[in-house]
């Protein structure tokens, strides 16, 4: 995924109301950014930190500048909730990922369960809605609490009941017979390992467990971000 314009660097302010984030830029004027975050943002929202904006495309935007990246150390994380779904069906596509590869059809965004959408869904043949099925949710991952050298990445970085709820549809999909993959997308590039933060949310551990007993598969992949791009690169060990 390559971005639209040049991001624009500049210093954290402040986050503040989930979706909103003051900055100094290089040139000393201060922003308000939009934060395509809901999550507490927990490890990467530190003030003081360098960070990269975006210039909204739409030149009517209230806000004219959406918090794209911040910087933990030498490395660049990815703070747009945004971006996971795309990145992943990209990385599907050209085979990075290669534990989904063989599927003829990939939809983003279909209703599925209860009242609620896959954020891909692979399928063969002429219509993704006939034969074998592939359900992937897809969680964007950004917390690293650990900063020394072998620290893994950690999800989720708040009680998140939608996500449990999320494990449990793709566990029904397993039932009906079709494939479930839950996918976590580390938008950073300095960390090998994942592990799930279940001091943060245990209720979230012990679905995940039960979800992968009833046959839901785990696959997580780190990025490589610069200020132009962020592309989907490998697969990271993610450790019980």
């Amino acid at each position: 995924m390559k971005f639209h314009a040049p991001l624009l660097k500049g210093t954290l302010i402040k986050r503040y109301k989930r979706f909103m984030a003051d900055v100094t830029l290089e040139d000393g004027s201060e922003v308000t950014a939009h934060c395509a975050n809901s999550g507490s943002m927990l490890s990467v929202n530190d003030p003081g930190a360098e960070v990269w904006l975006s210039p909204a495309k739409n030149p009517d935007r209230k806000l004219k500048f959406t918090w794209e990246m911040i910087r933990i150390k030498r490395a660049l994380v990815g703070i747009n909730t945004q971006h996971p779904n795309g990145l992943v069906a990209d990385a599907i596509e050209d085979g990075t990922i290669t534990e989904l590869q063989g599927f003829e059809k990939a939809r983003r965004e279909v209703k599925y369960g209860k009242n609620s959408r896959i954020d891909i869904l692979l399928g063969e043949g002429e219509d993704a809605l006939q034969g074998p099925r592939c359900y992937v949710e897809v969680k964007n991952v950004t917390m690293r609490r650990g900063l020394t050298k072998g620290a893994p990445a950690e999800f989720p970085d708040g009680v998140t009941a939608r996500g449990a709820k999320h494990l449990v549809e793709l566990s029904d999909m397993v039932k009906e017979g079709h494939r479930a993959v839950m996918i976590y997308l580390v938008q950073r590039g300095d960390a090998d390992e994942m592990v799930i933060a279940r001091d943060i949310d245990p209720t979230y551990g012990e679905t995940l467990d039960k979800a992968r007993k009833a046959g839901v598969e785990v696959l997580a992949y780190k990025c490589k971000l610069t200020s132009k791009s962020i592309r989907v690169t490998e697969p990271v060990a993610f450790l019980d």
